[in-house]
């Protein structure tokens, strides 16, 4: 399936303009000399940890521990991931390297 030139022209505006208003739009509603609102501090702070809980929960949520693997390679990168983070607090660093661990023990291991 091909689109015409046109189309794919469209397509490629619309989502630089839909990525330009999501990057610009805060700076116009909050701008530098006003106040930013509190609920919109607090958000900042709370979001990111209600999105990685919903990850996390995302990422488990297939996981049977009633068949073969039992859960150990999720379990084992959960383990690693934390340990990282505790030890290196870099989330970069502490993801990155479970992915990895994850990606080895499924294909490899088990």
């Amino acid at each position: 399936m091909t689109l015409p030139t046109h189309q794919a022209l469209l397509i490629i505006l619309v989502s630089a303009i839909a990525t330009f208003l999501t990057r610009a739009l805060p700076f116009f509603l909050f701008p530098p000399h006003k106040k930013t609102p509190t609920f919109i501090l607090y958000l900042g702070k709370v979001l990111p940890f209600a999105t990685i809980g919903m990850l996390l929960v995302y990422c488990l949520k297939d996981v049977s521990i009633l068949t073969w693997s039992y859960g150990l390679p999720e379990a084992i990168s959960l383990l690693a991931i934390t340990a990282v983070h505790l030890w290196k607090r870099n989330i970069l660093l502490s993801v990155g390297g479970g992915t990895l661990l994850y990606m080895f023990l499924v294909q490899v291991i088990f």
